[in-house]
């Protein structure tokens, strides 16, 4: 099974993005740069913002202050429906509808969103069903896949909106462990493909292996990026040095 991009890449800059929930500050100046076609994987402690920053990308959080571009156009006075297309985005839970089958999960928002016909929308969805390796499923309902392959239905369904970035919400945490590998060959495949992503990720072997770029994200701030080989074999900031003592 090989992923592949079916839009062109484009480049995505956060820019001191800030965000307070009340009195927690969230987001305290984020930054962040994600080449054409490359992958990002922002790694940091628990609560240092680090899905939040995804969900300002798309616009599921306002940002209270800041911006964020896309091939240099700042994206927060568009039509949020609209961007979420062009974004794609996959959480830690599936997300999918259980009375629904696998199929329909996939070409309700095709559909819905780009509308579709009925025959467009499902030549459509069973191609992405195809890519991540689950065209014999598609008449089969949520409870009776797997953890992994339902995480893999809702891959497709981002896929099958054919979002120019995707971003992974910690997209193997709800997972078995030995359903993890699946998922990550899958993402490993689309950033072979050239998919621009950002990957939110407690996978450290992940981010060294796929990513072009390793974010580490402290109290709502970007502290370092880098090359992978570069924050994991030559890190700079004593916080950054203190995390990867813990989780290595």
């Amino acid at each position: 099974m090989t992923a592949t991009a079916t839009t062109t890449s484009v480049s995505l800059g956060v820019r001191d993005v800030h965000l307070a929930f009340g009195a927690n500050r969230v987001l305290r100046g984020a930054d962040l740069d994600v080449a054409f076609g490359a992958t990002a994987c922002v790694i940091g402690p628990s609560g240092s913002g680090k899905s939040t920053l995804l969900r300002t990308i798309n616009r599921l959080i306002e940002p209270d202050s800041g911006d964020v571009l896309l091939d240099g156009r700042s994206v927060l006075r568009d039509d949020p429906d609209a961007l979420r297309q062009r974004i794609g985005m996959v959480f830690q839970q599936f997300n999918l509808f259980p009375h629904m089958s696998v199929l329909r999960n996939i070409t309700l928002a095709l559909r819905k969103l780009k509308k579709l016909s009925e025959d467009e929308a499902v030549q459509l969805a069973r191609a992405q069903l195809d890519l991540v390796g689950l065209a014999a499923k598609a008449d089969s309902r949520p409870a009776h896949l797997s953890g992994g392959q339902q995480q893999r239905v809702a891959i497709a369904r981002a896929l099958a909106l054919q979002p120019q970035i995707m971003l992974f919400d910690e997209a193997t945490s709800a997972l078995d462990p030995e359903l993890v590998k699946g998922v990550l060959a899958l993402m490993a495949d689309l950033s072979a493909g050239g998919m621009t992503m950002v990957v939110v990720t407690h996978e450290m072997g992940f981010a060294r292996s796929v990513a072009d770029t390793v974010a580490f994200m402290d109290h709502g701030v970007v502290l370092e990026a880098g090359e992978p080989a570069a924050i994991f074999e030559a890190p700079e900031h004593p916080r950054l040095r203190r995390f990867l003592s813990q989780v290595l």
